[in-house]
C-alpha cells in the first residue's frame, strides 16, 4: 500500500477528537486504503483489535448492515465495554437514513468516528445540517506527482516521470498493471462506468444518460477555458443535442458532487469579492480524460493547469480564478497563511509570451507570493518579484 502521509497525518491529528473524521473523494482515490493505513497505525500504537470495528459497505458480506437499524446495533454491540472504540465506516452513503445513524453514535462519547463517501451531497444535505460543527471533512484525491515520484524511481528524470505520471493515471490502483495501457484503459473505463452510473446517473435519477457523456466529454475538453452553463447549452444545441440551461446546472452539480469534475469560480483581485458568472472545471485525472479524449485530450499547457489546480487542491487551497480588469491570473490560492498568485504555461520562452504571462501578477500591487510555472527548464528566475520555476519541480515539492 502506497502511504498517503499528508492525509495520514490529519486523520492522527485529529485522533480522539470529538468530531467526526469524513473523507470523501472520488471512488478508488485510496479512501480505504487510507482507513487500512490508519487501522495499522492504530494497531501499532497500542490499540486492541477489539477496540476497532471496521464496515466496508462495498463488501457483499456486509450487504445486511446497509440498513440502518442492524448497522447501529451492531456497532453498540461490538463496541468494547471500556475505552476508545475506534468506527470505520467505508462509503457510507451505502446505507439508508445513515445521518440518523451517525448521529446517534456521535453521541456515544467512546466511539470515535470515521466515515468515507463518494459523493459530496452527503455533506450537503440532512447529515450537515445534524452534525453542524461537529465534523471536518478530508478532500482525498489520487496520488499527486510526488507520490508518483515515490513508487517510480524518486526525481530522477522529471520530464520523464510526468509522462508516465499522465499516461499511468493518478489513480494508485493502475500502477497495478505495471505501464499495460491496454489494462489501464479497461481500469479507468471501469471507475469512470462505476462513478457515472452509481454516484451520478442512479443517485441523480438522470434518464438522458448519453447527453451526460457528452457533458462530461464537453468539460474534460476545455478543462482550463472559462464556460458558462449558457455557452454549454448553446453548444449541445448546435450539436443536434438540446439541453436547457437549468438541466446542464443541475448535470454539472451532480458531477462535481462525484468528483470527476472539479469547479473552480471566478474571484475579482482588484474588487476582492467573487463573480457569479463564467468559472473553469477541471478533470479529476489526466490519464482519465485522455481515455475519454483519446488524441484531442493532448494541450500541453490546459493538462499542466490541471495538475497544478489539483495540486493546490491537495495543499490545502481555495483555489479561485482571478479576474483583473481585462486580464486573467490562472490561479488565486487562498489559505492559511495567506494567498498565492499563480500563472501556468508551458512554456515561456519567446517573450511574448512571456510578457503576456507576466502582465496580470505585475498588475497585482499586494506583497502575496506571485508565481509562474512552466515546463521550461531554464534555470529559475525572478522578475521584479514575480518568481518563475520548473513546474514539476514545484509539483515534486520544492518550494
Amino acid at each position: 500500500m502506497i502511504e498517503r502521509k499528508e492525509y495520514m497525518e490529519r486523520l492522527i491529528g485529529f485522533r480522539d477528537r470529538n468530531v467526526i473524521k469524513i473523507i470523501t473523494g472520488v471512488r478508488r482515490s485510496g479512501k480505504s486504503t487510507l482507513l487500512e493505513l490508519f487501522r495499522e497505525y492504530l494497531l501499532r500504537h497500542g490499540v486492541d483489535g477489539d477496540h476497532i470495528i471496521f464496515i466496508n459497505f462495498e463488501d457483499y458480506a456486509n450487504r445486511a448492515l446497509k440498513d440502518s437499524d442492524a448497522l447501529h446495533a451492531h456497532v453498540l454491540e461490538r463496541a468494547a465495554k471500556d475505552g476508545k472504540t475506534y468506527v470505520f465506516l467505508d462509503e457510507i452513503q451505502a446505507v439508508g437514513d445513515f445521518q440518523a445513524v451517525v448521529d446517534s453514535l456521535f453521541l456515544r462519547k467512546n466511539l470515535d468516528l470515521y466515515l468515507t463517501g463518494s459523493n459530496a451531497h452527503l455533506l450537503s444535505g440532512d447529515l450537515a445540517t445534524m452534525l453542524s460543527g461537529r465534523y471536518v471533512e478530508i478532500e482525498m484525491l489520487p496520488l499527486s506527482f510526488a507520490e508518483f515520484l515515490t513508487v517510480n524511481g524518486g526525481k530522477g528524470d522529471l520530464q520523464a516521470s510526468y509522462r508516465l505520471y499522465l499516461e499511468t493515471s493518478s489513480f494508485p490502483g493502475a500502477l497495478d498493471f505495471e505501464g499495460n495501457r491496454a489494462r489501464i484503459i479497461d481500469y479507468l473505463r471501469g471507475i469512470y462506468d462505476t462513478v457515472v452510473l452509481n454516484d451520478v446517473v442512479a443517485r441523480r435519477r438522470i434518464t438522458d444518460v448519453m447527453m451526460l457523456e457528452s457533458l462530461i466529454s464537453f468539460a474534460y475538453d476545455n478543462v482550463g477555458s472559462l464556460l458558462s452553463t449558457k455557452r454549454i447549452s448553446d453548444y449541445m444545441s448546435s450539436s443536434s443535442r438540446r439541453i436547457d440551461v437549468k438541466t446542464v446546472e443541475r448535470y454539472l452539480g451532480a458531477l462535481v458532487d462525484s468528483f470527476i469534475l472539479y469547479r473552480a469560480k471566478r474571484y475579482d483581485v482588484r474588487g476582492k469579492q467573487y463573480l457569479k458568472t463564467l468559472e473553469k472545471y477541471y478533470a479529476v485525472d489526466i490519464g482519465l480524460r485522455q481515455v475519454l479524449l483519446g488524441s484531442a485530450g493532448s494541450d500541453v499547457g490546459h493538462i499542466l493547469e490541471n495538475v497544478v489546480y489539483l495540486e493546490l487542491l491537495r495543499r490545502g487551497y481555495q483555489v479561485y480564478v482571478g479576474k483583473l480588469g481585462e486580464l486573467e491570473v490562472d490561479f488565486v490560492a487562498k489559505g492559511a497563511t495567506g494567498i498565492v498568485y499563480l500563472q501556468v504555461a508551458a512554456s515561456v520562452r519567446d517573450p511574448k509570451t512571456l510578457e503576456r504571462e507576466l502582465a496580470p501578477l505585475k498588475k497585482i500591487k499586494d506583497h502575496y507570493p506571485k508565481l509562474l510555472l512552466t515546463l521550461d527548464e531554464d534555470p529559475n528566475g525572478d522578475f521584479d518579484g514575480i518568481r518563475r520555476m520548473n513546474a514539476l519541480e514545484w509539483l515534486a515539492g520544492s518550494s
